[in-house]
């Protein structure tokens, strides 16, 4: 089986990794609110370092140290207070560095902007805007606080990808040169396709020796009439013991070696299309195979694509983020228990341009929907119906159809190669960025944090 190239692109997620992770953290912190803190914030604040003159304080560097902290035990990873607060202090200091560098460049983050983010921090934690708000004044987190957050973090996603993008520079040579070694690696893991027919002289359990001999100069004799140029179809439809002689000719189908049996695929190995090997005696009896179609590996990169349907519905004031929810879980029950059908259902109710098809999506490369449909999508077998799933445009019910390798246009396997080339170079430029806007910086060590 050929075995196709993953074409996303992980480049857009390191670009907004500052963004990205802030999202996680507060999923991660709205989900251990309740849980009380194993070191306690002191209430004496103090400033520990000055960067460009604006300060850093000791609240601030404990606050992303136990943010650090909670982040590596989720991750099994052994936490030590010293070193995570040298960390956060090192990252508070690299960021304040690149917030004012943004500033001074221009940068504006709007209103507009700070919503669309927020309501993609709510969705992340499965909340509406006005339930996550609720949960952050729970927590003690005033709002202009948390949208101050989230404009920062907005300030170094854009500075980051701007400075850093213009930095990488990708040839024609070294796209050509990626795609040449992506396809002798997907032709060296692939195998050869092939069609074989065959013509079964069925042995019966029991047989006694001069019944066999018998069998087998029957075989013999059909190896020698398919040799000759004989019709290999019509000798199948006159010998064979197979099921389906008649109705296929012996042909057993296009398919990948490995789902031949061995003893099949040895007999064949060297003889070329047209040719017929000798009677092959097996447990069921004498074949004689016949080679009609052999199909290489493709010279081009293959895709998974995914047909997918859904059904979606959006929030408003008269149905709530909640009951939506829940209204789609009931119709899952019913369509799992056979009483409606999916594509009647999605005509009757689903708020997406896709209704009048009954949800139907198409066939979609990776990276087409929003990572928040997507994800669970690639996680559903084909005839799988999901829980229902949250997305920045409303509450779907999603179910995966079919799946298949695609081959790639060239436009499409050259921006594959393009974003992957780019993303192998993006954290080399990345940290050189970094230690530039460092070396910029006048830094001022203060008071260690406590």
């Amino acid at each position: 089986m050929n075995k196709p190239f993953n074409c996303r692109s992980l480049y857009w997620l390191k670009c907004l990794s500052p963004f990205v992770a802030f999202i996680g953290w507060m999923a991660l912190s709205l989900t251990a609110s309740a849980q009380p803190s194993s070191a306690p914030v002191r209430s004496v604040d103090y400033v520990v370092a000055v960067v460009n003159s604006e300060p850093i304080t000791n609240q601030e560097v404990q606050a992303l140290s136990l943010r650090l902290q909670r982040e590596a035990r989720t991750q099994g990873k052994p936490t030590n207070n010293a070193e995570s607060k040298g960390l956060a202090l090192e990252q508070l200091i690299n960021e304040k560095a690149q917030i004012q560098q943004a500033l001074s460049s221009g940068i504006v983050v709007d209103d507009a902007a700070i919503n669309q983010a927020e309501s993609g921090v709510a969705n992340n934690n499965q909340l509406t805007v006005e339930a996550l708000r609720t949960r952050l004044q729970q927590d003690g987190i005033g709002l202009s606080v948390f949208r101050d957050q989230l404009r920062q973090q907005l300030l170094l996603t854009r500075i980051r990808e701007r400075e850093v993008e213009s930095r990488i520079r990708i040839s024609d040579s070294e796209i050509n040169q990626f795609l040449n070694d992506q396809i002798q690696r997907q032709s060296a893991n692939a195998s050869t396709d092939v069609n074989l027919a065959m013509i079964l002289i069925g042995v019966p359990e029991n047989s006694s020796p001069e019944q066999i001999k018998q069998l087998s100069d029957r075989a013999q004799l059909v190896v020698q009439r398919a040799r000759s140029g004989e019709d290999f179809a019509s000798l199948a439809a006159s010998f064979s013991t197979a099921a389906d002689r008649g109705v296929s000719g012996g042909a057993m189908g296009l398919r990948p070696l490995d789902r031949y049996p061995e003893l099949f695929v040895q007999a064949t190995a060297d003889l070329p299309v047209g040719g017929v090997s000798g009677a092959v005696r097996s447990g069921a009896g004498f074949h004689i195979l016949k080679v009609l179609q052999r199909q290489a590996p493709p010279s081009t990169l293959l895709v998974t694509q995914t047909r997918a349907r859904h059904i979606l519905l959006r929030p408003s004031a008269q149905l709530s983020q909640a009951q939506a929810i829940a209204q789609l879980a009931a119709i899952r029950r019913d369509i799992l228990s056979g009483r409606v059908e999916f594509a009647d259902v999605a005509k009757r109710i689903s708020q997406d341009g896709s209704a009048p098809q009954g949800g139907d999506l198409g066939w979609a490369n990776p990276g087409m929907f929003v990572p928040e449909f997507e994800q669970p999508m690639n996680q559903l077998r084909p005839g799988q119906l999901a829980e229902p799933v949250v997305s920045r445009f409303g509450v779907h019910l999603i179910e995966v159809t079919d799946r298949r390798d695609a081959p790639m246009t060239e436009a499409e396997q050259r921006n594959l190669a393009r974003n992957v080339l780019r993303e192998s170079k993006l954290d080399e430029a990345y940290a050189s960025w970094v230690q530039e806007i460092r070396g910029k910086a006048f830094v001022e060590m203060r008071e260690p944090p406590q």
